[in-house]
């Protein structure tokens, strides 16, 4: 398929720190090299576009207007710096935990594709030609179920509430620094 490649980003523990279930303004602070690391794909022309669960919401910590508001604050910030995010995909349900109308097995969830793959359909993207940065091997999974290209894991965010089987494929990055030097050989790799 011919598309526009992209940059997957889960949101915490990538995006922000991880501080379990951010949802205020307050709480929320970016991680270092988040910026240069946007830059960097938006100046290559990768679509920014961020898939994160928010299991909060199925627990009833939250709310989707919480988890709203801090989206739209947190976009600002990124347009201060003149960085656009195509589409922000989150998943608000859990498997097993929470409230009856957010307790089930959604296919948006990470380790499963679906909001990969949404986002393929709505925004008419290149998996193969795009990368996807993520703290957990959940990301990874969904990463790769979906075809995505290249998969970066950032190391020393907090172990998976439901690990699975890390994906062979990843690579382990240090920082978002590293991240962004790993991603920009990609692309020039791929001509």
């Amino acid at each position: 398929m011919t598309g526009l490649p992209a940059l997957f980003l889960d949101r915490d523990g990538v995006i922000n720190v991880e501080k379990r279930y951010v949802h205020r303004i307050e709480d929320f602070e970016f991680l270092p090299g988040i910026f240069a690391l946007c830059t960097a794909a938006q100046g290559l022309g990768h679509a920014l576009v961020v898939v994160t669960n928010q299991a909060g919401i199925a627990r009833g910590l939250y709310g989707e207007d919480d988890f709203r508001r801090l989206t739209v604050w947190m976009l600002e910030r990124f347009l201060e710096r003149d960085i656009r995010i195509s589409r922000v995909y989150h998943c608000p349900h859990h498997p097993t935990a929470g409230l009856d109308a957010y307790r089930h097995d959604c296919f948006d969830r990470k380790p499963n594709p679906g909001m990969l793959l949404r986002a393929r359909d709505e925004l008419g993207l290149d998996l193969a030609a795009s990368s996807f940065v993520g703290d957990k091997d959940s990301d990874m999974q969904a990463g790769a179920a979906a075809g995505v290209g290249l998969l970066l894991k950032l190391q020393g965010g907090p172990a998976d509430a439901e690990p699975g089987a890390p994906v062979a494929r990843a690579i382990e990055v240090a920082s978002l620094e590293q991240a962004s030097v790993l991603f920009q050989r990609h692309v020039a790799a791929r001509g």
